[in-house]
This record gives structure tokens, sequence and C-alpha cells, in this order.
């Protein structure tokens, strides 16, 4: 229910307001180095940013409090543990007879009437600092493959970066607030965030994201195909709604003499003149870099009043949410997108076999 992944696995727990988040991150070799400073600067890039990010600040300090030894994994489960300090959960009693709209507020009560409301609980995004903690490791393990994932942001609201992006270029986004891949969409990106938080309102986005290394062969047909795998992952990350690889909803405007992509036999290499297929055909790696995008929902935690139901009286009432809220996820969500990539990544290697023993 809250686990991904068949060799390599990851089992999420925890909570928004609970004392810890954290996950089991379970099939990784031994022998691999943790490196700390690696691990922190992931989740260095998941903190908000002054101006366009949420007043929560955690320090997001990563506890190993298994599956390492001498700063090794040691191939036993690596549990990850993420304490919750700042936290205002008086902000979030009324959401349990008001749901907010956008959120998974009646569902999960639906579903469960003891269900923890604050911050969301186990549906708050805040779930997702384990996971970036669990997909720095294992980018640690595709590094040492020649296995790299990088993302960045190419929409915020109207802004678009209409530029083809390099896995340099991608790579260089962490440098920008926003994760633009150059100054001027930062600029941009940030000038929009703020125009809209400054009405109460909040912004969506798209991540784009980019794996490069694969040995071509990595995947399964049908329900295990590498692209499956990999949106059935992007698809549990909060707010994210819909998923595209390589040339993705555009492939379906254009003939098939369009969008196919010529074998070409260059440098000693079977490769594809162009990419349109994104590096997955029939569910499986083709050996050119795998492209992919993410298109986020506008933050439903919003200021502008909207309706709603109380669920008490059964009255039509009217809500206005206040607290701590990123007007706009989407500089955040790069690094989310990039960890769940490389989890999926690792797997995949090694449910194919393509890691030796």
């Amino acid at each position: 229910m809250n686990s991904m992944g068949e060799k390599v696995r990851v089992t999420l727990w925890g909570s928004s307001h609970g004392p810890y988040v954290g996950c089991v991150l379970q099939g990784l070799r031994g022998g691999l180095g943790l490196d700390d400073k690696a691990i922190a600067a992931e989740m260095a890039l998941r903190r908000p940013s002054a101006g366009i990010g949420t007043e929560r600040r955690e320090a997001d300090e990563v506890i190993i409090a298994s599956g390492e030894t001498g700063g090794f994994s040691n191939g036993d489960p690596i549990s990850i543990m993420i304490a919750n300090k700042d936290i205002r959960s008086g902000d979030y009693h009324q959401f349990r007879s008001r749901p907010r709209p956008g959120h998974a507020d009646l569902t999960a009560l639906l579903r469960n009437p003891h269900h923890d409301v604050r911050g969301g609980g186990m549906f708050s995004g805040r779930m997702t600092a384990p996971l970036v903690a669990a997909g720095a490791i294992c980018g640690l393990a595709l590094k040492e493959e020649g296995v790299e994932v990088a993302g960045f942001t190419r929409a915020i609201g109207g802004v678009e970066d209409p530029e083809p992006r390099s896995l340099a270029e991608a790579r260089a986004s962490r440098r920008h607030p926003t994760r633009a891949c150059d100054e001027s969409l930062d600029f941009a990106f940030m000038e929009a965030v703020k125009a809209r938080s400054e009405e109460g309102d909040s912004l969506g986005g798209v991540v784009e994201c980019r794996i490069e290394g694969l040995p071509a062969g990595v995947g399964e047909p049908w329900f295990d195909s590498f692209d499956g795998c990999l949106a059935k992952a992007m698809f549990s990350i909060p707010a994210m709604r819909a998923f595209e690889i390589g040339e993705g909803i555009e492939s379906s405007r254009i003939s098939g003499s369009q969008n196919n992509d010529p074998f070409v036999f260059q440098d000693g290499q079977l490769l594809t003149a162009t990419n349109r297929h994104g590096g997955v055909l029939g569910g499986i790696s083709s050996g050119m870099p795998l492209a992919f995008r993410c298109f986020f929902k506008p933050t439903p935690s919003i200021s502008v009043t909207q309706r709603t139901v109380d669920l008490e009286t059964l009255d039509n009432v009217e809500i206005s949410i206040g607290g701590r809220h990123d007007p706009c996820i989407v500089p955040r969500a790069v690094a989310v997108v990039e960890a769940m990539a490389r989890i999926v990544a690792l797997d995949m290697l090694e449910r194919g076999g393509f890691i030796g023993d």
C-alpha cells in the first residue's frame, strides 16, 4: 500500500505533523559509500526558497537508523528517519469537518474516519522528504553504473522554457531557486509566483527530467514497462496530475512518418537519429536519453475564499485557508521527481540483471 519497487523497494511511513517521517529502502547492495554530504545536498534542493516557498522550515537532517556500517551500506534494509519540528497543528483542526477543495481531506476521511488531518497527514508533500533521501542513496548506486538523473523546471503558470535542454543544463538548474535552466527564466518564474501569491492564489507547472547512461534493454513489456513504472512512481507525488515521455501529447497530433525515430549506426553504436520516443520503446530502454515530464497542479491551499461543505451540518459554507503553504510547489518538486526517477531506475536495472553480483 505504501511500498514501491520490486528488487529495490521503498516503504514510506509517518505523517506531516507526527514526530517523524521516514522510509525503509530495501534491496540495496552492501559496500556502497553513503556520502552524507551528497544526501544533504539533495535534501537542500527540496527545501523552500524565500519568497516562493512555505515559511515552514525543517532542518531535514537525515538519520540512517539501520543498514549502515562505518559509512557503507551493509546489505540490510536502510531505515531513514527525518524529524518534524516546525509544526503548527492548530491550523488544521477545522478541516476534519470542512474539507479543503483540491486536497485529500474528504477522500481520506471517507476511507478512514480516524485520518490525521494535521498538515494532510500521510497525504502531505512532507512525506516526500524521506523519498528524496532514499533517492539520493539510489543516485549514489547509479553513479557507480554510469547512470545520471537530472531535472529542471520547464514551466510555471504561463511562463515556459521553450528551449531543448541537455543533461548538463538540467544539472545547472541547481544554481537557481526555481530550478530554471538560466537566470532570465529564474527571474520570470519568481515574478510569476510572487504575483499570484500576493493575490492569495497559487500556480502549477511542469518538471522535466532526464535519465542518461542507461543501457539498452532495461524494462519489460506490458505491465512492468520502464515508462509505466516511472509513471506510477511520479503519480504518487502529491499534486502530480499528468505524465508524458518523449514527445508525449504532441505525438498524437503528427503522422507516423513525422513521429518515428530512424535507426542509425554511429560511432560504433546503434542509436536513433532523433529521440521523439523519449528513450523507451515497447516499455524497454533504447539506449537513448530517457526524457519525461510531470505536470503539477497549483497548490490547493490558498487564502482565496472557496466553497466547501460542513460535514457535520451538511451546509454549504465558505472557507479561506490560512497557515503556511507553498504558492508553487514546482521548484521543490524537481528534487522529488529526480529522487523517484533514481529509485525506479535502480530497481529496473536490478530487476533486469544489469548490475553484476
